[in-house]
Order: structure tokens, then C-alpha cells, then sequence
């Protein structure tokens, strides 16, 4: 099983190999048509074979590095997306106008920099570069003949060979001294619109990002002209357009491999701003960004919501959000917080994922919601993201009780409805119809306003309240809720297959890569191993090379240890190199097996860690050190420890006390110390 899912990632999803068969198949019929094209540079269609990416990386980043810049593919950017090529660094841009402006030392120099500029003005002669001035050298080269001065306004060092174009762009202008082509230039018959359009092309070569206005009063020309030129050059894919010097506001100007070098310099400077850390640091960090540190919890229901912008659309055991992982981010977690924003429709929650066999079907058993169903909370405007990842399984193929299928097809006919309707519509007993709710719950078919509606399904049957009017009172301990207090109960609509759901693939794999950089800070593959809902990754891999061309991601190598591409929130960066820096300090967190953070066997060393939310797991320093899995088991530790450091291990080790309201769904399991 192990080697047939590894060729399917390979072939499936880092390649599209039914799409490479399609083409082949086409070329032997005919349908499509070979032609050879000679290019300066690799095709954009071609970089992921020369780069191998990320597959092909199994080690760490300096050498990919030197493979990756071996061949410069970073000047095929696309025109329409120049403009998004912003947070250039100006040391980058200052650095490429200085490599770009001509280094002149000696006459014939200057020549070839005046037949590649068109020219330059007096003043920018005489500055030259650096500390040497152009002077003498232009002297020389107007003794020879070769060189003169265009009498235009402003004046402009010209070669011999450009007389001809330029006095198409400047009709009238004298040069002084009066030169003479060579024969080869004098024959050209020049249009003024050609030849103002190549001289912009050589200025442009020679100055990086600028502005048309910048180029006319350096030229002499009105600015209509230029902007004609530019158009022509923009049209040809010469130059691109965009705001690429901070600062300026007007619109710029620059050639196209100048703006690609100057972008390449951005991106090695803000690589190199940070180094890779160890994983244990990376498990630190993490700690602080999810709110699990002692001195990074959140507090109240603001603090609940942003929790939970970072927990979106991840899947969890259902008992395993109110009893491990939000009291884990959360000084005094109160269950009416997440009530709170179900009911004013900011939080939705429900299963996501299909439950599927091994052949591929739907399961065949009736169930209702236990404590290990797998239910997701997220932002209600994300649920068509979400829901876009999944087929929704046939309700005609699931197995469902006849009380199932009644209040599905309730459901569907009259919309959203009370526990109180669906006992009318549907004729059943109130029993009944919380049986069936709690069936469809289970296929990810129905959700409820509340959080209260799932937490009422998860009591056990001697702990629930009981239903209608006149029934006995039960002894004991009884939970403050039931499935009518949970608001309306609604049908889960689903958009089917992504791309057919009105949420196009693109934008699909863009809201994902984002709620992992929201999620985790860096992202990278093997830190998304135990994602349940997932874009290919060869389309997250695009849209983070986007994000980080934008300068809204940063790429680079963050994390040690692991190959492939890695990209991480500028906030992030700065939070990764705090927690480098910060001397540890023995600190100890515990996390249930089934919190996102159990990275036991992924990110830090050692065998995996079921993602049970009976198991637990100890870290220290990031490090793990102690293991429990499963109910009334010993516990197991990573490391060498002495009898009094064991017994502190095991009191962490313990679940922390919850709230009052959520132990009556617990069962038989001990509620904290």
C-alpha cells in the first residue's frame, strides 16, 4: 500500500500524468501540431522539470540553491502580473541601476555605450561613473571622428553610427562637429516613430525603473511620444510597467531582465535575513503562534475568534474541541463563547470529509456523532471553500434508519427547522428524530445554529436531559442542554467536486494557501502531513510562488531538516527568529494526541502518534519527552528521566480541568485532576 500510494502522490499529484498521456496520445494521432521555437531563455512550461522541484530536493538548501539558480528562469515573469511585483527592496533597485549604467574605461568603451544608450547627456558625461568622468574619453572619440555632441535640448553625447536615427527623432538638430555615418548606418531610412521607440529601448537598458516623464525631460521629448514608445516596447514584451521604486507613486517603467534581476536580488536579501532553525525551535514557535505557550493564551470570546481563525477547517475528533484543544489555547474557556458566535452566525461547524471505505464507497453502518467523529469549525463565508474539497456522499447510497431519512427529507423540502418542527413534520418520537439528527450528523448531511447541538448529541444517554413535558426527572449529574435548544437544524449543501461549486480551482487553491500560512506561520509539505482537506500541492506551490512574487509571502529556507520549497507570513519571520534567539527554559505543554500540534513522528523525531484524543503527548522545549495513549494506560517516555523527573512528567501529563458544562458529555472519563 505504502509504494502504490507514493507513485500515485508522484504521478497524480506532483505530476498530471492522465494530462501527459492525453498529449501523447494527441501527438500519435495528429490532433496537435509540433513546431520548434529557438528561445533566449527556458520556457515558463519548462522550469519544473529543470529545477525538479520539490521532489528532487532530498537535501538541504544551499545546494538547492545552486541547483535552483543554475538556470535563470525568473525573466519569463508574466506582463499581466508585473504590476503586482511590488516591495522591491531599493538596495536592490539602487544596486541594479548601478550594474546597468555603463562602466567606462576607455574610448572605444564609451562607443559601444553610446551606440547601446542613443545617447547621453553633457551633464551625464561628465559624472560618469563613480569618480571617472567621461570627458576625455569622449574628447578622443570626437578628434576621431567617431562621436559628437547632438545640438538638441538637452544636449546629448551621440556615436557616429546613431546620426541617422537620431535625426529622425530630432528633425533640424545640428551636431557638432558635423559627423559622417559609416555607409552601412547612412542607408537606413528611419521613421520617426521607429526610431524614438529604439532609442527609449536603449535608455531603458541602461537606467532600471523610471518614469516616462523622467525619460522625456532626459531625452528632450514630449511625453506623448515617450508614452507611444513605451507602448510599442510594452507591446513587443520588452518592458513592463508597474510602481516598483518605494516611494514614487507615478507609474514606472523598466526593461524586463533589469526588473527581473532587481526582483531576484529582493528575494535573496529577504531569504537571507533569517536562518534555519531546528525543529524544536519550529515546535516553539508553533506553540506561540497557536496560543498553546502558558504566556501566549488567548482570553475571552475575541480571543476565542482569533483561535479559531487559525483552527479553521480543521477536522478534530467531535469531544476533543471543548475538552483538549480550545482549553489548551485559552485561559478559562467558557463553552457560551463558541455558542455565542455560532449563533450570531460568524462560526459554522459540521464533518467536512466523507466517511469512505477502502473500496472507495461509503460505509456501510448506521451511526450516529461519537466523541471521535471527525467535526471542523470555521468561518461561515469559508464553508463553500471547505465543502468544495469533498464530494457530498449520495444520501440515496447511505445507509440511514427510516428516522434518518424522514428528517433529511424534512429537512430538505421545508429549509432550516426547529427541533420542535421536525418532530411535527415528521410524526416520529422526539427520541427518533434526535436519533436520526444525530445520523446525519455523523455523514456531514446536517448542522445546527449552535454548538450546543452536537454537544447535546455527544452526552451519554444516562446523562442526557430528558425530552417533552412530564417525563421523570433522572438522578444524578444531567446536562444543562439537549438538540431543541441548539436553534435550527439545517441540511449542509454542498458544491460538489471544486471548480463545480461556483468557487473556481484558482481561487479554491489560493483560500487554502492561505489558511495554512494562517494556520502554521511557515508552510511547507511535510508540516501539512495531517490535513484532512487539501489542494494538490503542486497547485499551493504556484500560488505561494505568487504570493511571494506580490512580496506577501516570504520564501526561503526557515526550517532545517526538511526538502522542498518553504513560505512562511512576514509576521511569522519575525516571531521565528524571537524564539531562536530565546534561551529555552524547560518549559512543559501537553497536548492531546488528536491537537494539530501532535507532530510526534513528523516534525520532531520518533514513531507517529495516532491522533486519538485519548492519547496525549509532553513536550519539553519542543522536544517530545513523554507519550500516553489510550485510557488507563502507563505512560511511555522519549527520553532518559530520573524517578522524580517521571513523576513530574506524569502529573503534566494529566488533563487539565474543563468547564463545568462541557464534563457532561465526557462519560466515564475523569475530568481533570
Amino acid at each position: 500500500p505504502l509504494v502504490k500510494q507514493t507513485i500515485e502522490d508522484c504521478l497524480l499529484e506532483a505530476m498530471d500524468f492522465p494530462g501527459l498521456k492525453r498529449v501523447l496520445e494527441a501527438l500519435e494521432a495528429g490532433r496537435f501540431t509540433l513546431i520548434a521555437r529557438d528561445t533566449a531563455e527556458p520556457s515558463p512550461l519548462s522550469h519544473e522539470v529543470l529545477n525538479a522541484k520539490p521532489y528532487a530536493f532530498l537535501d538541504d538548501a544551499p545546494l538547492e540553491e545552486r541547483r535552483t539558480q543554475a538556470v535563470i528562469t525568473r525573466r519569463g515573469l508574466d506582463v499581466k502580473h508585473a504590476d503586482e511585483l511590488g516591495k522591491l527592496d531599493q538596495d536592490a533597485i539602487d544596486r541594479v541601476r548601478d550594474e546597468a549604467w555603463p562602466d567606462v574605461s576607455s574610448g572605444d568603451e564609451l562607443h559601444d555605450a553610446l551606440l547601446v544608450i542613443g545617447g547621453v547627456t553633457a551633464a551625464e558625461g561628465g559624472r560618469g561613473k563613480g569618480e571617472a568622468s567621461w570627458l576625455p574619453y569622449f574628447e578622443e572619440l570626437v578628434r576621431a571622428g567617431r562621436a559628437g555632441t547632438l545640438l538638441s535640448e538637452p544636449r546629448l553625447w551621440i556615436a557616429a553610427e546613431r546620426v541617422p536615427m537620431l535625426a529622425a527623432v530630432f528633425p533640424g538638430a545640428a551636431c557638432e562637429p558635423p559627423l559622417v555615418p559609416p555607409e552601412r548606418e547612412s542607408g537606413k531610412t528611419w521613421i520617426r516613430e521607429d526610431a524614438l521607440r529604439e532609442l527609449v529601448r536603449g535608455r531603458l537598458e541602461a537606467v532600471g525603473p523610471t518614469t516616462a516623464a523622467d525619460l522625456g525631460r532626459l531625452l528632450g521629448v514630449p511625453a506623448p511620444d515617450v508614452d507611444f514608445a513605451l507602448g510599442a516596447l510594452e507591446h513587443e514584451g520588452f518592458v513592463l510597467r508597474g510602481r516598483f521604486t518605494p516611494g514614487v507613486a507615478e507609474l514606472e517603467w523598466c526593461e524586463r531582465r533589469l526588473l527581473a534581476r532587481i526582483h531576484r536580488y529582493t528575494l535573496d536579501r529577504l531569504r537571507k535575513e533569517i536562518e534555519p532553525v531546528t525543529a524544536a525551535d519550529f515546535m516553539r514557535f508553533l506553540f506561540r503562534w497557536q496560543r498553546v505557550a502558558p504566556d501566549a493564551r488567548a482570553e475571552g470570546p475575541e480571543g476565542l475568534a482569533a483561535v479559531l481563525e487559525l483552527l479553521d477547517g480543521f477536522e478534530l475528533p467531535a469531544a476533543a474541541w471543548e475538552t483538549d484543544v480550545l482549553p489548551a489555547r485559552l485561559g478559562e474557556y467558557d463553552p457560551l463563547w463558541l455558542d455565542g458566535l455560532c449563533l450570531s452566525g460568524e462560526i459554522a461547524w459540521g464533518r467536512l470529509t466523507a466517511t469512505r471505505n477502502a473500496e472507495g464507497g461509503t460505509r456501510n453502518r448506521k451511526s450516529g456523532p461519537i466523541r471521535t467523529t471527525p467535526v471542523a469549525l470555521f468561518r461561515r463565508e469559508r464553508g463553500a471553500v471547505w465543502r468544495s474539497l469533498t464530494p457530498e456522499p449520495d444520501p440515496k447510497e447511505l445507509p440511514l434508519s427510516h428516522a434518518g431519512r424522514a428528517v433529511l427529507e424534512v429537512l430538505d423540502g421545508r429549509g432550516a427547522s426547529f427541533f420542535g418542527d421536525l418532530v411535527n413534520a415528521t410524526g416520529l418520537l422526539r427520541t427518533e428524530v434526535e436519533k436520526g439528527l444525530g445520523e446525519l450528523v455523523a455523514w456531514g448531511l446536517v448542522t445546527s445554529d449552535s454548538f450546543a447541538g452536537l454537544r447535546a448529541l455527544l452526552v451519554p444517554s444516562d446523562r442526557r436531559r430528558p425530552i417533552g413535558a412530564g417525563t421523570f426527572r433522572r438522578r444524578g449529574r444531567l446536562a444543562p442542554f439537549g438538540v431543541e435548544t441548539a436553534g435550527r437544524w439545517s441540511r449542509v449543501q454542498r458544491g460538489g467536486q471544486a471548480g463545480a461549486s461556483g468557487v473556481p480551482e484558482d481561487q479554491l487553491a489560493e483560500a487554502v494557501a492561505w489558511q495554512l500560512l494562517r494556520r502554521y506561520g511557515v508552510v511547507f509539505r511535510r508540516v501539512v502531513t495531517r490535513e484532512t482537506l487539501l489542494a494538490p500541492w503542486r497547485d499551493l506551490l504556484r500560488v505561494y510562488r505568487r504570493l511571494e512574487a506580490r512580496g506577501e509571502v516570504r520564501g526561503g529556507r526557515f526550517v532545517g531538516g526538511f526538502s522542498g520549497e518553504q513560505y512562511a507570513l512576514p509576521e511569522a519571520v519575525g516571531l521565528l527568529r524571537s524564539v531562536r534567539r530565546q534561551e529555552t527554559s524547560g518549559a512543559l505543554v501537553t497536548l492531546s494526541g488528536a491537537d494539530p500540534l501532535n507532530l510526534v513522528g513528523i516534525i520532531t523525531p520518533g514513531d507517529p502518534l495516532p491522533a486519538l484524543a485519548t492519547n496525549r503527548v509532553l513536550y519539553r522545549d519542543g522536544i517530545p519527552v513523554a507519550v500516553k495513549e489510550g485510557e488507563g494506560r502507563g505512560e511511555r517516555f522519549l527520553t532518559d528521566v530520573t524517578a522524580e523527573e517521571a513523576e513530574a512528567l506524569r502529573t503534566a501529563l494529566v488533563r487539565g480541568r474543563v468547564a463545568p458544562l462541557v464534563r457532561t458529555y465526557l462519560g466515564k472519563t475523569r475530568a481533570g485532576r
